[in-house]
């Protein structure tokens, strides 16, 4: 005398079971998935950083080695030379309510 396990159960624990799993597989993928953006955005931001501060090495350098001479040789503006532009001429402003009196 053998009593028959109903199937309904079995069935039930193998759908849960498979859901389950599912549902776990489906969230470590999305976990890997989110990593391998963040990863990707930080070797992306590394790249434009190291290309930027190449880029400014090279024209930092390009500037330092540019001859002094062609700088001073432009003309200043106003025909003056570049020495007398650091003399700028002095205006004395006296006010209108002070009047000087001649003795």
């Amino acid at each position: 005398m053998t009593t028959a396990t109903p199937l309904t159960n079995n069935t039930q624990l193998s759908v849960n079971v498979t859901t389950k799993s599912q549902e776990q597989s489906l969230y470590q993928s999305s976990g890997a998935i989110v990593a391998a953006i963040v990863v990707g955005v930080i070797i992306i931001f590394t790249v434009v950083l190291l290309i930027l501060k190449t880029y400014n090495r090279r024209v930092r350098l390009r500037r330092q080695l540019e001859p002094k001479a062609s700088r001073l040789a432009l003309p200043a503006p106003g025909g003056h030379s570049s020495h007398s532009l650091a003399r700028q001429p002095s205006v004395t402003f006296i006010p209108v309510d002070i009047h000087l009196h001649s003795s």
